[in-house]
This record gives structure tokens, C-alpha cells and sequence, in this order.
């Protein structure tokens, strides 16, 4: 979904009057056709599904809506498509689907053919919470990411961005600490380290400089996590990074990425540039009088 023209927010209470007018607009029942970008999709062809998608609801006035997002996961089964509301979840399609996909969607019919079979029932099954593979996950990193467009920040505010950053500029650092000391998080890398500690430890540390880094690169083998996180939700990971900042200290932030990952840079430098626009980043965030902002390397 494209970014309406972006309004400046000087106030945690600006932030969510701006967020109830985006979702007032939006309909439930919207006809909403999500394709996935992420790298794995797109390596399979989906920037063509996509592009055959924008060239056919041009005649349709708005009945149908294209929602281009990150990575959906099952990479393997790319590109993927599903219609909304109805959860439809279609596999392995090509540009010469999208006509019949059209079709199908305002007919209400299920193309069977593009449907996932489970392989040990070799059952068609047509909701994407349906598959073993989705159904036996909790996807709190990637629950996203089927969502949202990453590069519109109103579509992050719809579900939710930035409230968090609103709540914790009305607390103070030690409170934010101890919530974040509350709830057990740890870093995700073999050491487990409770990141409630890492951020009392830093904060407390000698010095007047602080700096908050999130480390986007991945050296594990066929790990690509920190890459579709970028790709299809990089507001988390900045309204993140804001938070840790004001509870530390910081004024200044660094995301460190490979430059081999160049769908994750180019949405996390937009996302980064709607921050500044709309007042997540810079001086005076949110009229709390912090001032943070943050580069991408």
C-alpha cells in the first residue's frame, strides 16, 4: 500500500489520533491480493508476477488491491501469492497465472492447480494457516511481514508501529530497563545474553558518547533472518533500535549490513527516511525532547 503524504508527529497523542485515521480508512473486507518480494520470491521470478499484477487491476478502480510485501517464509515454494480476506494461498506462480488469479478473485473461485499438497496426505489445501508448515509456528519475528508493504510507514502504523516508542518516551529509562528485564528477552545468538542486563550494563557504563548497533549481518551458513526481517518490516527493527537508544542513553545509531543484501538496505534507507519525515528520528522525537538518529553501513 503507497504512503500518503507523510505528517510530522510532535506527540505521543499525535501518533495515535494519525494512526486513527489511517485505519479508519482502510476496509476489512478489502479484496487484497499479497505477493511476496522477498529475495527468495523475487529469485524465483516474482518481481514479473508482480509487475503482470500492477498492469492488471489498472482497469479495475481500486475493487482489487495489489499488496506487495517481504518474505512470507517457504521460500521454497516461491513465488507466493495469497488473497485476502478469504487467506487463499497460491504457490509457485508465474505471470501467466495473474489473469485467472483476477478472475478467480472476483468470482470467488479457488484455482485449484496453484494450491500447496501436502505431501504425506496429498491433500490440496487452500488456507495458508492450513499448512504444516505455517501451522506449527508462532511467527512472532516474520507474523508480519504478509501484512505490510515495507516501504509504506502508514502501513506499519496500522498495525500497531511506533506505539511502543510512544509508551516508552512517557517512562523513564530505568522503567523501560526493567520491563525489558521483566520479560526474559535474550539475543538470539548462541550466548543467549539477557539483553535487559546488556542495556542496565551500557547505561550505567562510564562516558557521555553511547551508541545503539544492531548487527544485520549474518555469518551462519543459509541463515537469513536478519535479511527478511530488513526486507519485509525494517520499522520493527528502528522503533526497536529508538527505544533501546532513549533507555541507554544514545543519541546516535549505526545498522551494520553486508552490502550483498540490497533489497534490505534499500527498504531500511526509505523507512529510515519516513522516520525523519514524520518525526521518529532526529530532534525532539515526538515532542519527549530526545534526540537520536541513526545511518545505515
Amino acid at each position: 500500500m503507497a504512503t500518503a503524504q507523510i505528517k510530522k508527529l510532535t506527540s505521543p497523542a499525535d501518533l495515535e489520533k494519525y494512526r486513527k485515521k489511517i485505519t479508519a480508512g482502510r476496509k476489512a473486507d478489502q479484496l487484497t491480493i499479497t505477493c511476496c518480494g522477498g529475495t527468495g520470491c523475487r529469485a524465483s521470478g516474482a518481481e514479473a508476477v508482480m509487475d503482470a499484477f500492477d498492469n492488471a487491476v489498472k482497469g479495475l478502480d481500486g475493487k482489487v488491491q495489489i499488496l506487495k510485501t517481504g518474505c512470507h517464509g517457504f521460500c521454497e515454494r516461491g513465488p507466493l501469492v495469497g488473497i485476502s480476506p478469504a487467506h487463499t494461498f497460491y504457490q509457485h506462480v508465474k505471470a501467466k497465472d495473474v489473469p485467472e488469479i483476477i478472475e478467480s478473485v472476483q468470482s470467488g473461485k479457488i484455482i485449484t492447480r496453484l494450491l500447496y499438497v501436502d505431501p504425506a496426505t496429498k491433500a490440496k489445501i487452500e488456507k495458508e494457516g492450513d499448512i504444516p508448515f505455517y501451522a506449527r509456528q508462532n511467527r512472532l519475528i516474520f507474523g508480519n511481514n504478509g501484512f505490510i508493504d515495507p516501504n509504506s510507514i502508514e502501513d506499519y502504523l496500522a498495525i500497531g508501529g511506533y506505539g511502543a516508542l510512544g509508551k516508552a518516551l512517557k517512562m523513564t529509562p530505568d522503567a523501560i530497563i526493567g520491563e525489558v528485564k521483566k520479560s526474559l528477552l535474550r539475543g538470539r545468538g548462541g550466548a543467549g545474553f539477557p539483553t535487559g542486563t546488556k542495556w542496565e550494563s551500557t547505561r550505567r557504563a562510564h562516558g557521555d558518547i553511547k551508541y545503539v548497533i544492531a548487527n544485520c549481518d549474518e555469518g551462519d551458513p543459509g541463515a537469513f533472518a536478519n535479511r527478511s526481517l530488513m526486507e519485509g518490516n525494517p520499522h520493527s527493527i528502528l522503533e526497536g533500535m529508538v527505544i533501546g537508544a532513549f533507555a541507554i542513553g544514545a543519541t546516535e545509531g549505526y545498522i551494520y549490513v553486508r552490502n550483498e543484501y540490497p533489497l534490505a538496505v534499500r527498504n531500511c534507507q526509505i523507512a529510515i527516511d519516513q522516520m525523519r519525515e514524520m518525526g521518529f528520528l532526529g530532534k525532539n522525537i515526538l515532542g519527549s525532547g530526545f534526540d537520536f538518529d541513526l545511518d545505515i553501513y
